[in-house]
């Protein structure tokens, strides 16, 4: 057992109150996703668990020891918890390879020529080698998070916490800092990932916590939690991560903002980049097929519990007709082949083109 919590609570004010009584252990090479909603504290354990926020009651111990008693060490704790936050917080005046040696030598009173190697060797590990010299201005925001990683690794830390590690990324750059910590994983380092990507949270983890209700609301294997969920608000968190809404009354427009927007949500219900790859051409060529410049369009899918398949509507105001109708036949052949039983219905007033996406081998 690597660390335990008893009953910790967390108040900002009397009405402020993310963790209200928390109990948890992590054991030695356990791969943690930490998910739940909005404001249910997820931040904020990590920050307790690294003392970067003080418990208003209950007990932490890692390795051992009560990290909440007084007189405890905390910048030992800070050196053996690595922290990765969503900002980077890299030190722009210093070049990457900088950047990783400073805790080595400042804090561990490693040699510069030990803390150079290491902090290479880290770079090259994450992708950075050719990048070693430059600043972090000079770098993409995924660069600059990867090198943030190689910076926390730097200190040999016994766990490794990461914070929405992706949430201030552009949705191209996710992928690659995603990689990285996998491979953390399959190194065994012990991890606890706050995280709103919920197919590399199932892909990656051995255990969930679900926070909700000030604590752990739910934990369980992958399997269990995405699949299985045995407590009602898990099973509607689970729920409505498989929904999604687009409206060009509300968004405008904008093709790539629907397309980023919904292939992030696709990635978050699991779905395979077969189907990922068919639900962009049906949304791509019916949208563009209606008259979105003076058109209300909107596109709801929805992903089942088996997430084979999904279920998607696109509807839209105007004239009643039929755009398939009217299609050239390599649009109209796409749109079949992506989905098969498409069908066109008059819904409520409004033009709707419905169907279900399966796989198609």
């Amino acid at each position: 057992m690597l660390i335990r919590v008893e009953h910790l609570r967390k108040e900002f004010s009397k009405s402020v109150v993310p963790i209200a009584d928390l109990s948890c252990i992590v054991n030695e090479g356990d791969v943690i996703a930490v998910i739940g909603p909005s404001g249910s504290g997820k931040s904020t354990f990590l920050n307790l668990l690294n003392r970067l926020e003080s418990p208003t009651s209950g007990k932490i111990w890692f390795n051992g020891e009560d990290t909440t008693a007084p007189g405890y060490n905390l910048n030992r704790l800070r050196r053996e918890v690595g922290m990765v936050f969503q900002n980077f917080n890299l030190f722009s005046h210093q070049t990457l390879v900088e950047n990783v040696m400073l805790g080595p030598v400042r804090l561990l009173g490693m040699g510069k020529q030990e803390a150079y190697d290491q902090a290479m060797d880290l770079l090259q590990s994450v992708g950075l080698y050719s990048r070693a010299l430059n600043y972090p201005s000079e770098c993409s925001g995924g660069q600059q998070q990867r090198a943030a990683i190689a910076r926390a690794m730097a200190m040999h830390p016994k766990v490794m916490l990461f914070d929405e590690p992706t949430s201030a990324l552009d949705p191209t750059m996710v992928s690659e800092v995603l990689a990285v910590i996998r491979n953390l994983a399959r190194n065994g380092v012990t991890m606890l990932i706050v995280t709103h990507e919920m197919r590399f949270a199932r892909e990656v983890s051995n255990r969930v916590f679900y926070l909700d209700e000030g604590g752990v609301y739910e934990e369980g294997s992958p399997e269990k939690i995405f699949v299985h969920p045995e407590k009602e608000k898990t099973r509607r968190f689970v729920k409505n991560i498989r929904c999604f809404e687009w409206s060009s009354e509300k968004n405008g427009m904008d093709y790539p903002s629907l397309q980023g927007s919904m292939e992030s949500f696709a990635y978050r219900c699991l779905l395979s980049p077969k189907l990922i790859n068919q639900l962009n051409i049906l949304v791509e060529e019916t949208v563009t097929l209606i008259d979105g410049a003076n058109t209300d369009v909107t596109v709801h899918v929805e992903v089942p519990d088996s997430r084979n398949e999904a279920l998607t509507v696109i509807s839209w105001n105007g004239e009643l007709k039929n755009v398939l109708d009217e299609a050239d036949g390599f649009s109209r052949a796409l749109i079949h082949h992506a989905c098969p039983d498409i069908v066109y219905e008059v819904r409520d007033g409004r033009n709707t083109l419905c169907g279900t996406l399966r796989n198609n081998d």
